[in-house]
């Protein structure tokens, strides 16, 4: 096999088309560390497995549905815990910090990193930082053990705290020398990630023996390559509950709509998945799907085919959607938040007086609008059992990863097996809808609502958009 590669890029060439997108490894800068056996052989709980170790050589395939003549592909080192580490336990001093928003399910990656290192390969000093990137140089930070962080997964939020932005990498790195740090966890989005593998550079270019560990965090799902982010089970299944409640207003009052707008900055994977999930919904927009307002085939005439039908609609939203109308509407401006997320208009209640003032003014009939924005209460929640899972084998990774010398990689699953994948693949690009695949005709088909794009529109979206793996 041929090895290719700089900090960027380490690439392993097979035969048959094969592909290793490798993570990086603490020797290929600090050659000669000494290894030491694994302590997990000796962990009571793991005695029934069968197989205690992933083989050196295991690796997950980014494409599973092939043809006979197919090339082997991409792969990515498949997670799970080495034969050898490269930390003996009571050397390692590991630190996590949660960066962005809220999402359902930090408190549980928090609290299974923590209980990981110290059950599973006995590590006892471990420190949360304090209120995002800014924490490592500005704030105090808490000692974390399996008894602090025991019942942290039945909250909300994150017991570390979190901010935007505040990313000094200097600054950052030398905290993480000076406090003596060499496990750093990093939970957070594509931002955060972003200043994860900064970080990890600054760290190889001092060559220091610190493992930097990403745990990928959205709540949009909006991350590449992983099949889903956590949080986002418990989010569209919280989103239930503010669609049921616009269907009852809607159905209990003539020419009811009910309006919810649900989060979705670039993408409407909660949008397009509590739709399929409720099956009350008449209408879902999102990002990446086009709708205008007037005219034949707009949203006006089928708001109003839909209420002669039915005599009432529930319409759903992503807070990304229509932002190019509401655009013109309000001469809006491109800022943006410390995050450099855009920060966008609320499209949900714009779409809400839009209707209101179209139906009023034209006196056709009256309706009675009802607009629901549940997006903080749904980010706020603990999560379910399904994400509480997820995090665990997120964390696990995440450590196991660590501890066997791999560092600047992110954690997550790829077809269903947890791979290594280097930090590039998850800030390459953002996972979005892709509107000419099966999961949102059938979004269309449990909705009856219009595509909103003309013929020309349809063949231009098949012409550019790649086609992406659906959750689930």
């Amino acid at each position: 096999m041929g090895h290719s590669g700089n900090l960027q890029l380490k690439v392993v060439n097979g035969d048959a088309g094969y592909v290793l997108e490798d993570v990086p490894h603490l020797t290929d800068y600090i050659p000669d560390l000494p290894t030491y056996p694994n302590p997990l052989q000796f962990n009571a709980a793991y005695s029934v497995v069968k197989q205690y170790f992933v083989n050196v050589d295991d690796t997950v395939s980014q494409k599973i549905v092939v043809h006979k003549d197919s090339l082997r592909g991409t792969h990515f080192r498949r997670a799970g815990p080495r034969q050898k580490v490269y930390f003996e336990s009571d050397e390692v001093h590991a630190c996590i910090v949660t960066c962005g928003g809220l999402c359902p399910g930090l408190n549980t990656v928090i609290r299974e990193i923590v209980c990981g290192l110290y059950h599973m390969y006995g590590v006892s000093k471990i420190l949360g930082i304090d209120g995002g990137y800014r924490g490592f140089y500005s704030k105090n930070t808490i000692d974390l053990t399996p008894k602090v962080v025991n019942d942290i997964h039945k909250r909300g939020g994150t017991i570390l705290g979190t901010s935007r932005g505040g990313h000094d990498t200097s600054k950052i790195v030398d905290s993480i020398q000076d406090r003596g740090v060499n496990q750093v966890y990093i939970i957070g989005g594509d931002g955060t990630q972003k200043g994860a593998a900064v970080i990890y550079e600054e760290i190889r270019q001092r060559g220091l023996k610190v493992a930097v560990a990403g745990i990928p965090k959205t709540i949009d799902n909006d991350i590449p390559v992983i099949d889903k982010s956590f949080g986002f089970d418990t989010a569209v299944e919280e989103a239930q509950r503010a669609i049921n409640a616009a269907h009852v207003e809607a159905e209990s009052i003539e020419n009811g709509i009910g309006v919810v707008k649900l989060m979705g900055r670039y993408c409407g994977f909660i949008a397009m998945y509590a739709t399929l999930g409720s099956r009350d919904v008449d209408c879902c927009l999102i990002p990446e799907s086009p709708f205008y307002l007037e005219g034949e085939g707009g949203l006006y005439e089928f708001i109003e085919k839909r209420l002669k039908e039915n005599g009432h609609m529930v319409i759903v939203i992503a807070e990304g959607a229509g932002q190019d109308l509401l655009a013109e509407s309000l001469q809006s401006m491109n800022q943006q938040d410390a995050s450099g997320n855009k920060l966008l208009q609320d499209v949900g209640l714009w779409i809400s007086h839009k209707i209101k003032d179209h139906f009023a003014r034209l006196h056709k009939m009256a309706i009675n609008l009802k607009y629901i924005d549940p997006t903080y209460m749904i980010r706020a929640i603990p999560s379910n059992a399904s994400d509480n899972v997820y995090c665990t084998l997120l964390a696990q990774s995440a450590v196991h990863g660590a501890m066997a010398g791999y560092t600047g990689f992110t954690v997550g699953p790829v077809n269903g097996r947890h791979a290594f994948i280097p930090f590039n693949r998850i800030n390459e690009r953002q996972n979005q809808v892709v509107i000419t695949d099966r999961m949102w005709a059938r979004v269309l088909s449990s909705t009856n609502q219009p595509s909103f794009l003309s013929a020309d529109e349809l063949a231009e979206f098949k012409r550019e958009k790649p086609s992406c793996p659906v959750v689930g």
